[in-house]
């Protein structure tokens, strides 16, 4: 699994075979979509004008919240993302949410996915240290990633610990902090030093730390310099720095799925074309 890949959640609907393909083309091999972002038939079409076999790709796809708890739902939902991506498997497969009373029967079937080739390697998003215990509590099959929101501004320490403590690697999505840590003098002044951009900085700072990152961008010089940072390293004390910019909050539509308690939440939310 590549250490750095490409995200495509907000990426204009009528943009994002066009930006897949620039990815590719500038030396990404990790893409990561879900059907939730609504933009898998985008991505897939992408893939196949990049002109590069899937073989030479690691493609991550998620599962729905409103597919969840029901294992015959999911597995045909997730043939339906096949198609639309084009292919006959993913090298990742991730439950997008922990939906209350439904994760568990759904990792049965992201097992049964697994042990059939449909997926080469299965894992979770947004679980914290409880739904990652009770998952493995009844699981076969140990989650292998847990995609969780990571940068600067939130560093989720107790799951963090348990995904290194059991194995599981951990990728981080809004790497940059939805670009507001940007402008901070802190990542400013360390970027100065280094002659690097302050992306370039906070992405040094999670790859240090083993995490996967998943930054994204239409423009393709961005992307070229979202790849450039493994010619300086930081020094512990540029670390600590950064890491004191953590506030500990989650973004602000994080509350937003029902599963978090609110009875009004996203579960069954995909985007529609134009939305972005």
């Amino acid at each position: 699994m590549p250490q750095i890949g490409f995200g495509v959640w907000k990426i204009p609907f009528n943009q994002t075979a066009k930006v897949v393909t620039d990815a590719i083309k500038n030396h990404y091999r990790l893409i990561d979509t879900a059907k939730q972002y609504g933009n898998e038939e985008q991505v897939g079409q992408g893939i196949k004008d990049s002109g590069i076999e899937q073989k030479q790709l690691f493609l991550t796809t998620k599962i729905f919240n409103g597919d969840q708890g029901d294992f015959d739902k999911l597995r045909n939902a997730f043939n339906e993302q096949l198609k639309k991506l084009g292919t006959d498997h993913v090298d990742l497969l991730l439950l997008h949410w922990p939906v209350f009373n439904k994760y568990i029967e759904s990792w049965r079937a992201l097992e049964a996915i697994y042990n059939d080739g449909q997926a080469r390697a299965i894992g979770v998003c947004n679980f914290d240290v409880d739904h990652l215990q009770n998952l493995m509590d009844h699981a076969n099959i140990m989650p292998m990633v847990n995609q969780i929101e990571f940068n600067p501004r939130i560093h989720q320490p107790d799951t963090v610990a348990f995904c290194q403590d059991n194995h599981i690697q951990l990728e981080a999505w809004s790497p940059l902090g939805n670009g507001q840590l940007l402008n901070s003098p802190v990542i400013n002044k360390i970027a100065k030093e280094h002659g690097k951009s302050p992306a370039q900085v906070i992405l040094r700072w999670e790859l240090q730390q083993g995490f996967i990152v998943i930054p994204k961008s239409i423009h393709e010089e961005r992307m070229r310099e979202n790849r450039d940072v493994y010619d300086f390293e930081l020094d512990a004390d540029e670390m600590e720095a950064i890491a004191m910019l953590d506030e500990e909050r989650h973004s602000i539509w994080y509350d937003k799925y029902k599963w978090s308690g609110n009875p009004n939440g996203l579960d069954d939310y995909i985007a529609k074309p134009g939305e972005f």
